[in-house]
């Protein structure tokens, strides 16, 4: 190669250098900016005796319903109670015209006391006469014909009080009383109009409250878990209302015989105590039944898990301080913590807040809560 030659090949290859320099440094001018590490709270999974729950959506109903009406026609002269009111077994609730029944008592009486009479009379023909016939003063049939006439004036006493009891029985029908404790609904008959005995339609309808049922159903799969459950006493229940902040709580108090084949679960009924009057007959609320503890569960709160296309989630915190989107299980939630049966151990830490601004293998800036 000539020196001509030598010198253009290298003022080439300075320009070529030169020039590669340049594209280095515009290259290193317009890079993005590393990413900030993510501002997040974070928390430690721990382990805690749980229990195990199932729950399932419950209608309240009344252990009593009456639907009270009148067993005698008259005419209703008062009701003693107003709409809604709570009453007590035995408490006077309406009054019907007696006069009609205390008229047919007292002509009872009066059929009484004449047959009474009538028998005292034939008593004592027969004492009288019985020494005579022995005797022979008077005929045997004469003396039968006396003994019968005992014997039907005693009959008829007999009958005479029972027509007195049942007139009398009568009688308290004017006054109706509530059959069970409860609350009262809408009375739907006012005063002053004519009832009449077993009306299609009741004077009220009375609701016991206290204790008070609700009826719910289970998938038959956990019917086994249930039945062992109630091996260790009665299985408690509670019973959670919109608005309430504390559940109710209770026990079961019954399990059917038979499976629904349509739907593949099997009804069962708890017995709340309800002296709170938190539950209302018709009322829908949420039922839980505790099956169990988990003596070593993995709860973390609920917040900290995720939900996504691939299902449930959470960010774990390394060493480095780099966010590691992880896919976990979830058992159940109770009480706002989550019982997470796969993809977490005790002692990591996961993200808690901010998830929002956190990826994969993020850096993150973390702050205890």
């Amino acid at each position: 190669m000539s020196r001509r030659h030598s010198l253009r090949w290298a003022a080439c290859r300075g320009v070529v250098l030169a020039a590669l320099a340049l594209a280095a440094a515009c290259s290193r001018e317009h890079a993005p900016p590393k990413a900030a590490p993510a501002p997040v709270t974070v928390v430690t999974a721990t382990t805690r005796d749980m229990p195990v729950l199932v729950s399932a959506p419950g209608s309240v109903e009344a252990i009593n319903s009456v639907a009270v009406k009148s067993l005698v026609d008259g005419q209703l002269l008062e009701a003693r109670v107003r709409d809604g009111a709570d009453v007590t077994a035995g408490e006077l609730l309406f009054r019907i015209d007696p006069r009609p029944a205390q008229a047919a008592l007292q002509q009872a009486l009066s059929a009484q006391a004449k047959d009474q009479a009538a028998l005292e009379q034939a008593r004592s023909q027969v004492k009288r006469y019985q020494d005579i016939a022995a005797k022979g003063y008077l005929s045997a049939d004469q003396m039968e014909q006396y003994r019968t006439n005992l014997q039907a004036a005693i009959a008829s006493v007999k009958v005479d009080e029972a027509n007195v009891a049942a007139a009398k029985v009568t009688l308290s029908y004017t006054d109706i009383h509530a059959p069970i404790s409860g609350r009262i609904g809408r009375i739907l008959i006012q005063s002053g109009n004519v009832v009449k005995a077993n009306d299609t339609n009741p004077l009220v309808t009375i609701n016991q409250i206290e204790p008070i049922y609700v009826s719910f159903s289970l998938p038959s799969a956990l019917l086994g878990r249930v039945q062992l459950a109630q091996k260790g006493g009665a299985l408690a229940a509670q019973a959670s209302v919109i608005g309430v902040d504390k559940p109710v709580e209770g026990k079961v108090a019954f399990i059917d015989n038979a499976v629904d084949t349509a739907t593949g679960t099997v009804k069962l009924r708890a017995e709340f105590g309800n002296d709170g009057h938190v539950l209302w007959p018709g009322q829908l609320v949420s039922v839980s039944l505790t099956l169990g503890h988990d003596a070593n569960a993995v709860v973390v709160p609920q917040q900290v898990v995720q939900n996504g296309p691939d299902g449930a989630y959470v960010f774990v915190v390394r060493a480095d301080h780099t966010a590691e989107q992880r896919a976990v299980k979830v058992a159940r939630v109770v009480a706002g913590e989550a019982v997470v049966d796969k993809g977490l151990a005790a002692g990591e830490t996961v993200v808690l807040d901010g998830q929002s601004r956190v990826e994969d293998k993020a850096p993150l800036q973390v702050a205890q809560p």
